[in-house]
């Protein structure tokens, strides 16, 4: 008997150490496997305490878990410092914050990556997509009108047999979208409250035109193109928030408007960008950035603005490389913006490659400093092998660097054959080297070649030292074969100091 008292004290004093925090559960290393037994279904962040993206996360989060909980729902969401908990963030592989992990089941072993967006009811749609049905079941009016009401977007698939192929194209579709709930009905009462009278799919929003009927072939391909070409409003801010449904979307051409939205006629480009993005939708998102805000000030610089230059245009591409493109035309009218993106669809425009001027003292210091205008120039001088360094001024590897890279270019200041240089690839852009993180490091061997060589060795005076006398062999790489180079990720241009330091030592862009 006093055994059984014993473990049943034990047990309630393990359960009370799962401790909350504005709903959300206080994870450690000691109670991590408690709180995977008594919920089964647990959304995990790892922040850290100083991280500017998992601060504002934080209130959404917080409100998200009281959702849930308000529900009765089993599923729990929780958080781990991993700045505290450096076991847990190493066994669950966290190189950023926040990083957001689903378990399901108490399974410990493969947590699912969160991928939606950073609102609660991102958040709680893609939790319930996890656990319940892709599509929920309405069979009253009221139903329907609580899924529309509760959310920002949702989706409605009416049809008069749920089993028929176009629902099953429905619910596959349904099963596709994590972050936007899905219900389906039969009921006659809610086709006819919202004046359906055939089988049809609508996507109700509380934003533009507040919904949109598909008028396609239901099959889930075109139920999907329906759905990413409306579910974001025709123009869009750019926020902590919005960012990874702007970066998450199938639409990857963005129309970019710097404004201050405190200015007088804030308004008044508002409009008029609005109207152009009328004939553009599904092609080309457009998106507005307040160049007022600090936190927009490296996007800013990304594009080699300042606060003074705004409101000012700009269209990025977001494929396998990111690529710019700068309006000829300076004023922001509606006719303006429609030429601008009409010539990019019609793969008129050229790429808009940014500059600084050559310094006066460029070659005077051991290290050269280059830009875009005399990079080919010095690079591909024939007689010349070049090391670069690509940098960035915020970089804080690039910072460690520094000493090293000085040192290296006294060593080969009197060298009639090797030049040590460096670049600022946040002021400057080539269209022969795409800089994906920093810093990036290439040789540019002598010849007629034009060969572009990567460094993959130690970051050190004698790493450095062997490359080159290697002739660019030890230590080297053929350009492009970098596995440990991340892609460019717009979306951290907004802090670097939360995320993209990968174990490479590298900081992304």
């Amino acid at each position: 008997m006093l055994k059984l008292v014993l473990l049943c004290a034990l047990a309630v004093f393990a359960t009370a150490e799962l401790s909350e925090e504005e709903d959300v559960l206080v994870l450690n290393k000691s109670n991590f496997e408690e709180a995977l037994k008594a919920h089964p279904n647990i959304l995990v962040e790892f922040y850290a305490p100083w991280c500017g993206h998992c601060k504002a996360l934080a209130p959404e989060y917080a409100k998200a878990a009281g959702m849930l909980k308000a529900e009765g729902s089993d599923i729990r969401l929780g958080k781990v410092d991993a700045t505290e908990e450096a076991d847990l963030a190493q066994e669950f592989g966290v190189r950023g914050y926040p990083t957001i992990k689903f378990f399901k089941g108490g399974e410990k072993s493969s947590p699912k990556e969160y991928s939606a967006g950073r609102q609660a009811d991102d958040i709680v749609n893609w939790l319930k997509k996890r656990t319940g049905p892709a599509a929920a079941a309405l069979t009253e009016v009221t139903q329907a009108e609580s899924l529309i009401a509760d959310n920002e977007v949702a989706v409605i698939g009416f049809f008069k047999d749920v089993e028929s192929d176009g629902a099953k194209a429905f619910i596959k579709a349904a099963e596709a979208v994590d972050d936007i709930p899905f219900g389906i009905s039969s009921d006659d009462a809610v086709f006819s409250k919202f004046e359906v009278t055939e089988d049809s799919v609508v996507l109700f929003k509380k934003f533009d035109e507040g919904r949109n009927t598909f008028d396609g072939e239901l099959s889930k391909e075109g139920l999907l193109s329906f759905i990413k070409a409306n579910q974001l409003p025709l123009v869009i801010e750019f926020t902590e928030q919005t960012a990874p449904k702007i970066f998450g979307g199938e639409i990857k051409s963005h129309i970019l408007l710097f404004v201050p939205k405190a200015s007088k006629d804030f308004q008044d480009k508002m409009d008029n960008f609005r109207k152009a993005a009328e004939g553009f939708k599904g092609k080309i998102l457009f998106i507005f950035i307040d160049s007022d805000v600090d936190d927009n000030q490296r996007i800013l610089e990304f594009f080699g603005l300042k606060k003074e230059e705004c409101p000012a245009l700009r269209l990025i591409t977001l494929e396998d490389e990111m690529t710019k493109y700068k309006p000829e035309a300076s004023e922001i009218t509606a006719e303006n913006i429609i030429t601008f993106c009409t010539a990019f669809t019609e793969g008129k425009l050229k790429p808009h490659l940014m500059s600084q001027d050559i310094p006066e003292d460029w070659d005077k210091t051991p290290v050269k400093t280059l830009v875009g205008k005399n990079f080919e120039e010095v690079v591909f001088d024939p007689t010349k092998n070049v090391f670069v360094e690509f940098y960035a001024p915020w970089c804080g590897h690039c910072k460690q660097l520094a000493p090293i890279w000085d040192q290296l270019g006294e060593k080969y200041k009197d060298s009639k054959d090797v030049v040590i240089a460096k670049m600022d690839s946040t002021a400057n852009e080539i269209e022969a080297v795409k800089v994906h993180s920093f810093p990036t490091l290439k040789f540019f061997p002598a010849g007629e070649e034009h060969k572009i060589i990567d460094y993959s060795g130690e970051r050190t005076l004698d790493g450095f030292t062997k490359f080159l006398e290697s002739g660019g062999k030890e230590g080297g790489a053929p350009a492009g074969e970098d596995e440990d180079e991340e892609d460019l990720d717009l979306d951290d241009v907004e802090d670097d100091s939360d995320e993209g330091h990968d174990d490479e030592g590298h900081d992304e862009l």
